[in-house]
């Protein structure tokens, strides 16, 4: 099978390329190893920038579809100490440019704005190799192959393209989160709903320890427990006995206000460890003809609340160089690449306003 621009991965940035592309009658197929959209959870609030991820949905064209989903009251924000004290405490009053969605509505509304059958799910990659003359071959787990003149891949941190531009793989960048959900937080978890308030909650490294947290839809309460320790550190830790699991990160804590404790001690979930990798510094690439990356499978970063943002604007960037430029593909690559590689490196040291915190993308 050949096709003529091909997507690994439906992600936020490669549906948004797909989006982009079909609004300009460039036809585009995305192959995604997950067996349909709700095969898992798409993760939780992302807060979408009027500076960046906004200007990719305006390119979109969907921008209603946006503010249709966002969460009125959840660009609140507070900083407190370990002890919980308050030390800033921001009311959303709704001027912020930052709006918070949730990233699973987010993508749906992606899905749905393209022709049925772009996507095709259940497609794991199993290898890429290049054909010459700037074709490449995709081969999928179960065996089938597709040829196509234009690769792009958006399969994030461990991408399959990866390797036929750089050598370069991600590294584990000395801090993991762990990860729990309490339910039902007004009634069932009052302390703790009172400590993150009506949007997000901080309190930043302190001995190598923090907590994040925000209000999602339905009552829910989502943490990070950040903790930066070296991988073996984690590694002893039994998390498939999520009681005693749960007991040895609450130790970490031990002197910390209970109302933050309880955010991990409290949580209705199993707790997740999710570790942290980032590729090198200022990573990129020489041009390679009919292939390139967008979001994370380009330039992966510890979270910073700039990930997402990224990912969504790399997609509408290529997909608007590959229109402006339908005979010169290898053109619209260069014209892409030269504007992603300086505005990823850029991001990479953002912050959120006032704090520096950890933003995760699971």
């Amino acid at each position: 099978m050949y096709t003529p621009v091909t997507v690994i991965g439906a992600g936020l940035g490669g549906l948004t390329l797909a989006r982009v592309l079909h609004l300009h009658k460039i036809p585009v197929t995305v192959y995604e190893a997950e067996s349909s959209p709700s095969a898992r959870a798409q993760g939780g609030l992302l807060d979408i920038h009027d500076h960046n991820g906004q200007l990719a949905l305006k390119a979109a064209g969907l921008m209603d579809e946006f503010h249709s989903i966002v969460l009125d009251g959840h660009q609140a924000m507070r900083v407190l100490d370990p002890d919980g004290t308050v030390l800033f405490d921001q009311a959303d009053d709704g001027t912020g440019g930052r709006p918070e969605v949730q990233r699973g509505e987010l993508r749906r509304i992606l899905l749905d704005s393209l022709p049925a059958g772009t996507v095709r799910w259940g497609h794991k990659v199993a290898g890429t190799r290049s054909l010459g003359d700037g074709l490449h071959e995709v081969t999928f787990a179960d065996g089938g192959t597709v040829v196509t003149g234009l690769l792009v891949g958006a399969d994030g941190a461990w991408s399959r393209v990866r390797p036929l531009l750089t050598t370069a793989t991600p590294e584990y960048a000395g801090t993991s989160v762990v990860e729990t959900y309490l339910f039902e937080a007004d009634t069932r978890h009052h302390a703790a709903a009172e400590a993150v308030g009506g949007g997000s909650m901080i309190v930043p490294w302190h001995g190598g320890r923090e907590i994040f947290a925000h209000r999602e839809s339905a009552d829910t309460l989502h943490a990070y427990i950040g903790l930066s320790e070296p991988q073996d550190w984690f590694a002893a830790i039994d998390f498939t006995d999520a009681a005693a699991a749960t007991a040895r990160i609450a130790r970490e804590f031990d002197g910390w206000a209970p109302e933050l404790r309880s955010l991990i001690t409290e949580g209705d979930t199993v707790p997740v460890l999710r570790p942290f990798y980032a590729l090198p510094t200022g990573h990129r690439w020489e041009r390679v003809p009919g292939v390139t990356l967008l979001g994370d499978a380009a330039h992966l970063t510890p979270p910073n609340g700039e990930g997402a943002n990224l990912a969504l604007l790399d997609g509408a960037e290529l997909g608007r160089a590959l229109a402006a430029h339908p005979d010169d593909a290898e053109g619209a690559l260069t014209e892409y690449e030269q504007a992603m590689f300086p505005r990823s490196g850029e991001a990479a040291g953002a912050t959120e306003p006032a704090l520096t915190t950890t933003r995760p993308t699971p």
